[in-house]
């Protein structure tokens, strides 16, 4: 499952359309080597990424997908040089002030996990209008993680179970796997709030505290390209490797 995938010269991937994974994942990366490979700032490779989402987002819900995670922002994407996180905060205000009309045209619903409280001012604004602009979408979710982290997740959600239990709304032998995941920030996702095909761009091999919880039985698919160069295409040949895998969730078959 960890292995990196070996490129192929192949297109034109052949999909089982009876077998597209309804929750996607995807940790892009890549953006600053990519735009550091062409001698250009590392801002250009954020810039040209915010391009790539709108490509993907649309070729995901043309093929069916139910819910797009993409991991744009972590809780520790700030200690990120000062120039660098202040383009990034101002990313979302770009991208939704230019692609929302095109989000509505294709029935895709906006969505937010993460702490957004401590985003500037302007993109919170631009957050909060975006999911109310598309709220009455019904096709595809593009669920953006934005001052996201897994283990942050975790905690928060763990603090609020305590708390029902010290107030005597919960008792503890009713913490189970499923009160868990009610308290986790994919909750209003469910039933897709657990991805199965987590997707990280740029040939690391790493979850970088990304959905630590849902991810327990994804598969995982590492790709090569940098996530300014995936595309629809690259898209497929991920959900081809998904779909030759013999998911066994523990069991046999």
């Amino acid at each position: 499952m960890f292995s990196q995938n070996q490129e192929t010269h192949q297109t034109g991937y052949e999909l089982d359309e009876q077998n597209i994974p309804h929750h996607i994942a995807i940790i892009m990366d890549g953006n600053g080597r990519w735009a550091q490979a062409r001698h250009l700032p590392r801002v250009a490779g954020h810039q040209q990424g915010m391009e790539t989402v709108k490509k993907v987002t649309i070729a995901a819900s043309d093929l069916g997908v139910k819910v797009l995670s993409l991991y744009a922002f972590s809780t520790e994407n700030w200690k990120r040089p000062t120039k660098e996180v202040k383009f990034l905060m101002d990313l979302p205000i770009r991208f939704f002030n230019k692609f929302v009309p095109d989000l509505v045209k294709h029935n895709v619903r906006v969505t937010v996990m993460g702490d957004i409280s401590k985003l500037p001012d302007k993109t919170q604004a631009a957050v909060q209008d975006a999911i109310a602009d598309t709220a009455e979408c019904t096709g595809m979710v593009l669920n953006f993680a934005l001052n996201y982290g897994g283990r942050d997740e975790i905690v928060r959600a763990t603090r609020e179970l305590a708390q029902k239990v010290a107030t005597g709304e919960l008792a503890a032998e009713d913490i189970t796997e499923d009160a868990v995941a009610a308290h986790m920030m994919t909750a209003p996702l469910s039933p897709d709030d657990d991805p199965e095909l987590l997707i990280r761009t740029s040939g690391e091999e790493r979850l970088s505290n990304f959905m630590l919880w849902q991810i327990a039985y994804s598969e995982f698919v590492f790709m090569n390209e940098h996530w300014p160069d995936f595309d629809g295409e690259s898209l497929k040949k991920a959900i081809s490797i998904f779909q030759h895998r013999h998911r066994r969730f523990g069991g046999l078959k």
